[in-house]
C-alpha cells in the first residue's frame, strides 16, 4: 500500500456521505497549494487529470 493510500481512504471513510462543488474542491486545492508551494506541480497535474477524465470516455 502507498501512503498515499492511506490518505485517500481516509478522505473516503470521512467525507463519502458528503456532496460538496468542484468550486469547494479547487478552493481548497489552492488553500493546499498555498501552504505547500513545494506540491503546485503535483496538484496542477492532478487538476489537470481530473477536468480531462472524460476524454478517455471517446
Amino acid at each position: 500500500m502507498y501512503a498515499t493510500d492511506r490518505g485517500i481512504e481516509e478522505f473516503e471513510e470521512r467525507r463519502s456521505e458528503e456532496q460538496f462543488a468542484t468550486s469547494y474542491l479547487a478552493d481548497r486545492m489552492r488553500a493546499f497549494v498555498d501552504l505547500h508551494p513545494e506540491f503546485e506541480d503535483a496538484v496542477e497535474r492532478f487538476a489537470t487529470w481530473l477536468a480531462r477524465d472524460d476524454e478517455d470516455d471517446e
